[in-house]
């Protein structure tokens, strides 16, 4: 293989031109790909900076704004809470059952299983039978989990 025939037909001489932050280490007919030269100065990161300067002056100023420029007019009215448009009544801290917080998380559970199935389904033909085997395990283990929650009554409202 001659040198210039190396990276699809370009010259480590037309990489070296080109891309400067490539290093390159000639070795008898050819080269080898060594790596990127990092060399970050802080001024390198001056742009990142100065936007989230320029974000956070954004907020600040929206924040200031909205204070000194909205309506100041107080009452006990307007200062009193509601929810939707619906008068308050009782205390917020009521305690709520469990089981609206088990069935949440097992939403959640179930529902992110999508998240992983959907690459699968769109890679199926290159994953071949292993990953074919592999979703089988993986959708064992969230039946043996359903079967589980079954068993202990979690989906039961009324007991």
């Amino acid at each position: 293989m001659k040198v210039d025939t190396i990276f699809y037909g370009f010259s480590p001489k037309y990489f070296c031109e080109k891309f400067f932050y490539f290093r390159f280490l000639c070795v008898n007919c050819g080269f080898i790909l060594v790596g990127l030269i990092m060399n970050y100065q802080p001024q390198d990161f001056l742009p990142v900076f100065v936007q989230l300067l320029a974000a956070l002056a954004f907020i600040v100023a929206t924040m200031v704004a909205t204070h000194t420029l909205g309506p100041k007019r107080h009452s006990a009215k307007k200062d009193d809470t509601f929810e939707c448009g619906i008068e308050s009544v009782g205390d917020a801290r009521t305690p709520i059952s469990v089981k609206y917080f088990l069935v949440a998380i097992l939403f959640v559970l179930f529902d992110i299983e999508i998240v992983f199935m959907y690459p699968w389904a769109v890679n199926f033909k290159e994953l071949s039978w292993t990953g074919f085997y592999d979703m089988l395990v993986f959708m064992g283990l969230l039946l043996i989990g359903f079967i589980y929650v079954i068993k202990k009554g979690i989906l039961k409202w009324e007991k």
